[in-house]
């Protein structure tokens, strides 16, 4: 891990944890960013390269999702440094640790993220009792199933089609992830007449410009494979993916894809950010000048906490996908709106948007539970 780090402003960190167990060969990292309108939700993400950073980064990003969907919740996050493919018990061994380790830390609800899924919310709820993302059979919905954050990402990209008046019929888009959110959210678009062009995962990338099968590429996932087995288009190196000719290009991977160095080779039209800060700041200025239109990932890709929070209030299922398509489909369409009239980046928009909703659950919270000294990321 990268020597540890520290920022505040007026929204966080409320809270951060270190967790280190020797014994097992645990390194984690707890951000508690912001509880003024109830305890944090956010995902368990495991990679080997994760850092406190992105810790950070995360959980901030999760506190002004959460108050965007207007949430009862604030935001957090927690990781852990490892690789979330080693052998199924000395992962379960690691996540019951870690989870043993935040018992006591109500401020914070465990969900499934980036190389953690629904078995492994089952394992924390058999800890400490206290996740969501949980496996139908602990009464849980299981937000990867029903695709929760592809829903979210469709609707997002409806109105983002509707804002540069463009058609989803016949739309070509890119998803630069082929994982749990972007196959389901290739799914989504391809049922509403869309055509995936182009895809990518950890292991290779594809592209056709006529269309691939998005079944077909969803098949080979499911089996163990990579999308860079099929043969029906031309092999990409991964790092090109963002170059690929298309209408839509959605992001919906690691943080920082799109960065000061590629971003001028952007094709697309439209990024709709599937993944958590998948395009960094400078970036996304420059993609603006470029009239490259940005929904913004903390607007976009809310689906899936959206799904935890119902499920953790109760809700039955059955309703889940309306809810999100409403929530994400009436924020784009306030936060495009509000860029436009404004004239100003979406995310400055957006974030405005969340950030003075966040001001608002805090002023009704006990003067001070939240003062932190000036300063940013």
């Amino acid at each position: 891990m990268a020597a540890p780090f520290s920022y505040t402003d007026e929204l966080g960190p409320f809270k951060v944890i270190q967790v280190y167990e020797p014994g097992c060969g645990l390194r984690g990292v707890l951000v508690v960013d912001n509880v003024a309108a109830g305890p944090s939700i956010g995902g368990l993400r495991m990679a080997a390269d994760v850092s406190e950073r992105e810790c950070f980064r995360l959980a901030r990003a999760m506190t002004l999702k959460n108050a965007a969907a207007g949430l009862p919740h604030g935001g957090g996050k927690s990781v852990i440094i490892g690789d979330p493919k080693m052998p199924r018990p000395e992962k379960e061994r690691l996540l019951r640790t870690m989870a043993s380790a935040l018992r006591y830390e109500e401020d914070y609800i465990f969900g499934p993220d980036m190389g953690t899924d629904e078995e492994c919310m089952a394992w924390v709820r058999d800890e400490i009792g206290r996740s969501v993302g949980l496996p139908r059979e602990l009464g849980g919905i299981p937000l990867d199933q029903i695709g929760a954050t592809g829903c979210g990402v469709l609707r997002a990209t409806q109105i983002a089609l509707e804002h540069r008046e463009m058609q989803m019929t016949g739309m070509r888009f890119v998803i630069q992830g082929f994982g749990a959110v972007g196959k389901h959210s290739a799914r989504f678009l391809a049922k509403h007449g869309a055509v995936l062009v182009g895809a990518a995962d950890s292991r290779g990338a594809i592209y056709n410009a006529n269309g691939l099968d998005v079944e077909a590429l969803a098949a080979i996932k499911e089996a163990g494979g990579s999308v860079a087995d099929c043969t029906d288009g031309q092999q990409w190196p991964i790092e090109q993916t963002v170059e690929m000719d298309c209408d839509v290009l959605i992001p919906a991977a690691r943080p920082d894809v799109i960065d000061a160095n590629n971003v001028s080779r952007v094709r697309a039209r439209i990024i709709v950010q599937g993944a958590n800060i998948p395009v960094t700041a400078e970036a996304e200025v420059t993609l603006h000048r470029q009239g490259v239109l940005c929904v913004p990932d903390f607007i976009a890709n809310a689906g899936g906490v959206i799904c935890a929070a119902l499920e953790y209030q109760g809700a039955p299922e059955s309703g889940v996908l309306a809810t999100i398509e409403d929530k994400i489909g009436r924020n784009t369409r306030m936060v495009l709106n509000d860029a436009r009239d404004r004239d100003v980046l979406p995310r400055e928009a957006a974030h405005d948007m969340a950030a003075a909703r966040v001001r608002r659950a805090m002023s009704f919270r006990r003067n001070g539970i939240f003062s932190a000294a000036p300063g940013f990321i």
